[in-house]
C-alpha cells in the first residue's frame, strides 16, 4: 500500500409537531400563471381541485440531481457535460448564493429548479425552491419541526438532515420528527403528510430523520418509524411497513436505501444501524439480514454495490465485501480489511473503491481483493464525493472543494479550492454544467467555463 500527501495545490478564498398542518406557502414568483394561481388558491384557504393535482410524472432528466448522491444514488455524474481540467475561479464560476439557515440536507435539480431546506429559528423547518439559472427563490413551504439531538451530538446541530428527492412533478421531504410531506413542485402546495411517530406510537428519532427518501416508480421508500416503509408516491398510503425492530437498529437509521440487482433479482437494500438487509420490493418481506459491526449503531454509509457483490465499511467496524449466498437467504463475507470508514459513502469506478476514512484519511481500495492501493495524509472529517468518468469532486466539512483522478496507481490531485467559509456537511450536487454546495449558512451555483 502507498501513502501519499497531499500535494500543494492553488487555493481561491472566496469569503465568507403539529398534526397534518397545511403547509405554509409563498410563491415568490412562480413563472407558469397557471401554477401562480394556484399557489393562490392554496394559501387562501381552498384545497387544490383535482384539475389542480400533479399530472402523470414528467420523466426526470438524465442531467438531473433529483435525490441523496444523485440519478442512481451512487455518487456517479453523467459523463456530458464534462468537467473542467481545473477548479479556479475562473474555470468553476460562482454564479449565485443565496443566505439560508442550517442545515445538513443536500440541494436537489429537477428541470429548472433546485431545491434547498432549512430550520428557521429552532422551531420550522423550510423548503424553498430557485432558478437553477439566477438564483430568484420561486416558492418557499414552511411547517413547525424541531428536535433536539443527543447532548453528545450537540456539535453537529438540531435542525433538518434529509436529502429531499423528486420525480419531476411532487417533492418529497423528510423533516426531522419523523414526519414525510409530499409537496407539488410547481408551487410547493402540500399534497399529503404523514407523521410516523404519531401513526405508529414509535418515539421521534434520537438524532433526527437522518435517511434520505428512495423514489421508485409508483412508491416512495423512507427508513422512519423503527422500520422500513413503502408508500404510495400520490397518495401516502402506506403499501407494507417491514423490519420493524423496537429498538436502536432502525431508530435513527444513519443511512439511504438503495433499489439494486443482486443474484438476479431487483430488490431493495437497506442498512440499519446494525444490519445489512435484502427486501422484496412487491411484499416487503425481509430476505436476508447480516449484521454489521459498528461503534454504538454507527452504520452510515449507503449501501454499495459492486457487480453482484455489496460493499460495506463501518465506524469502529471493518472494511468488507459481501456476496449473496446460492440459495440467496444469506450474505457471505468474500474479505475484510481493517479501514474504517465515517459518514463519507464510496464511490465506485471500475474495480476500485475511492472512500473517505474515520481516520481523516482517503483510500483506494481493490475490491477483487480487498486490498488498499493507497492511503493519504489526513485531510477533512468528511468528504462528500461525486464522480464523473476518473474524475472525482470532493468537497469536505471545512468547504474545501478537490478535483482529483481516481488512478488506483497514485493519488492525484488535480486542483484544490476553498468555496465556504461556514461548514459544508451536507452532499454535493451535480447537474448539466452547475455544481451546487450547500453551507452551513448559504446555499452557492457554480457553473464550469465554456
Amino acid at each position: 500500500m502507498k501513502r501519499f500527501a497531499e500535494p500543494a495545490a492553488r487555493r481561491t478564498l472566496l469569503g465568507s409537531a403539529a398534526r397534518r398542518r397545511a403547509a405554509v406557502v409563498k410563491a415568490a414568483a412562480v413563472p407558469a400563471a397557471a401554477a401562480l394561481a394556484a399557489a393562490v388558491a392554496w394559501t387562501a384557504g381552498g384545497p387544490p381541485s383535482a384539475a389542480d393535482e400533479p399530472q402523470p410524472d414528467s420523466p426526470v432528466a438524465a442531467a438531473d440531481w433529483p435525490q441523496w448522491r444523485g440519478p442512481s444514488r451512487d455518487g456517479q455524474a453523467p459523463l456530458e457535460p464534462a468537467w473542467g481540467a481545473k477548479i479556479d475561479a475562473e474555470t468553476l464560476v460562482e454564479v449565485w448564493r443565496k443566505p439560508l439557515g442550517p442545515s445538513y440536507s443536500g440541494p436537489i435539480v429537477a428541470g429548472n429548479r433546485v431545491f434547498a431546506t432549512e430550520t428557521r429559528d429552532q422551531k420550522s423547518e423550510v423548503v424553498t425552491a430557485f432558478d437553477r439559472e439566477t438564483g430568484e427563490s420561486l416558492w418557499h413551504a414552511e411547517w413547525e419541526g424541531a428536535l433536539q439531538v443527543p447532548f453528545f451530538a450537540a456539535s453537529n446541530g438540531s435542525w433538518i438532515r434529509a436529502t429531499p428527492a423528486c420525480d419531476g412533478e411532487r417533492l418529497y421531504v423528510a423533516g426531522i420528527r419523523d414526519v414525510l410531506a409530499c409537496l407539488d413542485a410547481r408551487d410547493g402546495r402540500e399534497l399529503w403528510r404523514i407523521d410516523f411517530a404519531e401513526k405508529y406510537a414509535t418515539p421521534p428519532p434520537a438524532f433526527g430523520f437522518v435517511s434520505s427518501p428512495l423514489v421508485d416508480g409508483d412508491f416512495v421508500y423512507v427508513q422512519a418509524a423503527e422500520s422500513f416503509v413503502k408508500l404510495d408516491k400520490r397518495t401516502g398510503e402506506v403499501a407494507w411497513r417491514t423490519a420493524v425492530d423496537a429498538g436502536e437498529s432502525m431508530n435513527s437509521a444513519f443511512s439511504s436505501p438503495i433499489k439494486g440487482l443482486l443474484g438476479g433479482r431487483e430488490l431493495l437494500i437497506v442498512q440499519t444501524r446494525e444490519s445489512l438487509k435484502g427486501v422484496a420490493i412487491d411484499s416487503g418481506a425481509e430476505l436476508w439480514s447480516q449484521n454489521i459491526q459498528a461503534f454504538r449503531g454507527m452504520n452510515i454509509l449507503t449501501p454499495t454495490l459492486y457487480g453482484g457483490a455489496l460493499f460495506t465499511s463501518a465506524h469502529s467496524g471493518r472494511t468488507q465485501l459481501w456476496n449473496l449466498s446460492p440459495d440467496g437467504a444469506s450474505l457471505a463475507e468474500a474479505w475484510s480489511q481493517p479501514a474504517q470508514a465515517y459518514m463519507g459513502s464510496p464511490v465506485v469506478i471500475g474495480d476500485y473503491a475511492y472512500l473517505h476514512l474515520r481516520n481523516q484519511r482517503f483510500c483506494c481500495i481493490d475490491l477483487r481483493t480487498g486490498e488498499e492501493a493507497w492511503r493519504t495524509k489526513p485531510f477533512g472529517k468528511y468528504w462528500s464525493l461525486v464522480a464523473q468518468g476518473d474524475r472525482l469532486l470532493a468537497l469536505d466539512e471545512t468547504g474545501d472543494l478537490r478535483l482529483i483522478e481516481a488512478n488506483p496507481a497514485e493519488f492525484r490531485l488535480l486542483d484544490a479550492r476553498h468555496v465556504a467559509d461556514s461548514s459544508t456537511w451536507a452532499h454535493l450536487a451535480v447537474s448539466g454544467d452547475h455544481v451546487f454546495v450547500r453551507a452551513l449558512d448559504s446555499l452557492i451555483a457554480y457553473r464550469w467555463a465554456r
